[in-house]
Protein backbone atom coordinates (compact mmCIF):
# COMPACT_ATOMS: atom_id res chain seq x y z
CA UNK A 1 0.00 0.00 0.00
CA UNK A 2 1.42 3.43 -0.92
CA UNK A 3 1.77 6.11 1.43
CA UNK A 4 -0.79 8.53 0.44
CA UNK A 5 -3.10 5.55 0.29
CA UNK A 6 -2.08 5.24 4.17
CA UNK A 7 -2.16 9.19 4.88
CA UNK A 8 -5.83 9.36 3.39
CA UNK A 9 -7.23 5.90 5.20
CA UNK A 10 -5.78 7.58 8.56
CA UNK A 11 -7.00 11.14 7.58
CA UNK A 12 -10.97 9.90 6.85
CA UNK A 13 -10.52 7.81 10.31
CA UNK A 14 -9.61 11.09 11.88
CA UNK A 15 -12.34 12.94 9.91
CA UNK A 16 -15.13 10.34 11.29
CA UNK A 17 -13.99 10.74 14.65
CA UNK A 18 -14.09 14.60 14.34
CA UNK A 19 -17.63 14.37 12.61
CA UNK A 20 -19.00 12.22 15.64
CA UNK A 21 -17.31 14.00 18.34
CA UNK A 22 -18.37 17.69 16.50
CA UNK A 23 -22.21 16.09 16.26
CA UNK A 24 -22.13 14.49 20.85
CA UNK A 25 -20.79 18.36 21.94
CA UNK A 26 -23.71 19.94 19.56
CA UNK A 27 -26.59 17.60 20.63
CA UNK A 28 -25.06 17.89 24.48
CA UNK A 29 -25.36 21.84 23.98
CA UNK A 30 -28.39 23.66 26.08
CA UNK A 31 -29.83 25.31 22.74
CA UNK A 32 -33.77 24.82 24.16
CA UNK A 33 -34.80 25.24 27.95
CA UNK A 34 -38.32 24.40 27.14
CA UNK A 35 -38.79 20.25 26.77
CA UNK A 36 -40.12 19.85 23.03
CA UNK A 37 -42.52 17.11 21.59
CA UNK A 38 -40.61 15.81 18.92
CA UNK A 39 -36.99 15.15 18.16
CA UNK A 40 -33.94 14.93 15.88
CA UNK A 41 -32.02 12.26 13.93
CA UNK A 42 -29.65 10.17 15.53
CA UNK A 43 -26.92 11.79 13.42
CA UNK A 44 -23.94 9.54 15.04
CA UNK A 45 -25.88 6.39 14.01
CA UNK A 46 -26.49 7.80 10.30
CA UNK A 47 -23.19 8.92 10.06
CA UNK A 48 -21.65 5.56 10.98
CA UNK A 49 -24.61 3.54 8.98
CA UNK A 50 -23.34 6.10 5.82
CA UNK A 51 -19.88 5.45 6.15
CA UNK A 52 -19.68 1.96 6.85
CA UNK A 53 -21.90 1.36 3.84
CA UNK A 54 -19.65 3.51 1.65
CA UNK A 55 -16.09 3.29 2.68
CA UNK A 56 -15.89 0.36 5.62
CA UNK A 57 -12.28 0.45 5.90
CA UNK A 58 -12.81 4.41 7.37
CA UNK A 59 -15.12 3.47 10.32
CA UNK A 60 -13.45 0.54 11.99
CA UNK A 61 -15.31 -1.25 14.49
CA UNK A 62 -13.31 0.25 17.20
CA UNK A 63 -13.91 3.47 16.55
CA UNK A 64 -17.44 2.64 16.49
CA UNK A 65 -17.63 0.91 19.57
CA UNK A 66 -15.88 3.91 20.92
CA UNK A 67 -17.64 6.84 19.98
CA UNK A 68 -21.00 4.86 20.43
CA UNK A 69 -19.94 3.75 24.26
CA UNK A 70 -18.99 7.65 24.83
CA UNK A 71 -22.16 8.63 23.45
CA UNK A 72 -24.05 6.53 25.48
CA UNK A 73 -21.69 8.17 28.64
CA UNK A 74 -22.46 11.12 27.95
CA UNK A 75 -26.59 11.08 26.67
CA UNK A 76 -26.76 9.10 30.03
CA UNK A 77 -28.23 6.08 28.55
CA UNK A 78 -27.06 2.54 29.58
CA UNK A 79 -24.00 2.03 28.83
CA UNK A 80 -22.86 -0.51 26.27
CA UNK A 81 -26.73 -1.19 25.59
CA UNK A 82 -27.30 1.30 22.50
CA UNK A 83 -23.19 1.01 21.68
CA UNK A 84 -23.48 -3.30 21.45
CA UNK A 85 -26.31 -3.05 19.40
CA UNK A 86 -25.13 -0.54 17.24
CA UNK A 87 -21.83 -1.92 16.31
CA UNK A 88 -23.51 -5.92 15.64
CA UNK A 89 -25.87 -3.74 13.12
CA UNK A 90 -22.92 -2.07 11.54
CA UNK A 91 -20.52 -5.04 11.38
CA UNK A 92 -23.71 -6.52 9.80
CA UNK A 93 -23.79 -3.38 7.49
CA UNK A 94 -19.98 -4.07 6.72
CA UNK A 95 -20.55 -7.59 5.98
CA UNK A 96 -23.10 -6.37 3.68
CA UNK A 97 -20.79 -3.27 2.13
CA UNK A 98 -19.33 -5.37 -0.63
CA UNK A 99 -21.91 -6.22 -2.18
CA UNK A 100 -23.78 -2.76 -1.99
CA UNK A 101 -20.89 -1.16 -4.31
CA UNK A 102 -22.81 -1.90 -7.76
CA UNK A 103 -26.35 -1.08 -6.18
CA UNK A 104 -28.43 2.29 -6.56
CA UNK A 105 -28.85 5.00 -3.96
CA UNK A 106 -32.35 3.75 -3.11
CA UNK A 107 -31.48 0.23 -2.18
CA UNK A 108 -28.69 1.40 -0.21
CA UNK A 109 -30.62 4.38 1.41
CA UNK A 110 -33.40 1.05 2.19
CA UNK A 111 -30.54 -0.78 3.73
CA UNK A 112 -29.87 1.62 6.00
CA UNK A 113 -33.04 2.25 6.77
CA UNK A 114 -33.44 -1.38 8.09
CA UNK A 115 -30.15 -1.18 9.95
CA UNK A 116 -31.40 1.92 11.24
CA UNK A 117 -34.81 0.22 12.63
CA UNK A 118 -33.18 -2.85 13.92
CA UNK A 119 -30.73 -0.69 16.17
CA UNK A 120 -33.88 0.63 17.42
CA UNK A 121 -36.20 -1.96 17.86
CA UNK A 122 -32.70 -4.01 19.38
CA UNK A 123 -32.28 -1.75 21.79
CA UNK A 124 -36.01 -0.94 22.97
CA UNK A 125 -36.48 -5.00 23.23
CA UNK A 126 -32.98 -5.08 25.37
CA UNK A 127 -33.79 -2.20 27.56
CA UNK A 128 -37.91 -3.96 28.51
CA UNK A 129 -36.14 -7.21 29.08
CA UNK A 130 -33.66 -5.19 31.58
CA UNK A 131 -36.63 -3.51 33.04
CA UNK A 132 -34.93 -0.19 32.45
CA UNK A 133 -36.19 3.15 31.71
CA UNK A 134 -37.30 3.93 28.29
CA UNK A 135 -38.10 6.65 25.37
CA UNK A 136 -41.55 6.88 24.91
CA UNK A 137 -42.25 5.31 22.02
CA UNK A 138 -43.42 7.88 20.12
CA UNK A 139 -40.22 9.64 20.25
CA UNK A 140 -38.11 6.97 19.44
CA UNK A 141 -40.25 6.76 16.22
CA UNK A 142 -40.08 10.00 15.57
CA UNK A 143 -36.29 9.95 15.79
CA UNK A 144 -36.13 6.81 13.48
CA UNK A 145 -38.38 8.54 10.85
CA UNK A 146 -35.59 12.01 11.55
CA UNK A 147 -32.48 9.86 10.68
CA UNK A 148 -33.59 7.53 7.71
CA UNK A 149 -34.72 11.01 6.19
CA UNK A 150 -31.33 12.94 6.98
CA UNK A 151 -29.46 9.69 5.06
CA UNK A 152 -29.50 10.81 2.46
CA UNK A 153 -28.13 14.78 3.32
CA UNK A 154 -25.63 13.21 5.70
CA UNK A 155 -24.37 11.38 2.48
CA UNK A 156 -24.23 14.24 0.05
CA UNK A 157 -22.57 15.91 2.86
CA UNK A 158 -20.08 13.42 3.15
CA UNK A 159 -19.48 13.45 -0.51
CA UNK A 160 -19.54 17.03 -1.02
CA UNK A 161 -17.30 17.94 1.75
CA UNK A 162 -14.99 15.20 2.91
CA UNK A 163 -14.91 13.47 -0.40
CA UNK A 164 -16.75 10.20 1.04
CA UNK A 165 -17.82 7.85 -2.08
CA UNK A 166 -18.39 4.22 -2.85
CA UNK A 167 -15.48 2.17 -2.62
CA UNK A 168 -14.01 0.90 -6.39
CA UNK A 169 -12.89 -2.53 -6.95
CA UNK A 170 -9.06 -1.04 -6.77
CA UNK A 171 -10.01 -0.26 -3.39
CA UNK A 172 -11.45 -3.12 -2.36
CA UNK A 173 -8.38 -5.11 -3.18
CA UNK A 174 -6.45 -2.15 -1.08
CA UNK A 175 -8.02 -3.06 1.50
CA UNK A 176 -7.43 -6.83 1.84
CA UNK A 177 -5.04 -6.81 4.15
CA UNK A 178 -5.49 -3.53 6.18
CA UNK A 179 -6.76 -3.65 10.01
Amino acid sequence: MSNSAATRLWLMRLAFVVLCLMVIFVQLMPLETVPRSWTGPDLLLVLSAVWVLRRPDYAPAVLIAGLMLLADFLYMRPPGLFAGVAVIVCENLRRRSLNMRDVAFPMEWLTAAGAMAAIVVGNRVLTSIFILDQVPLGLTVIQLIMSILAYPLVVAFSFAFLGLRRASPRDLDNMAGRP
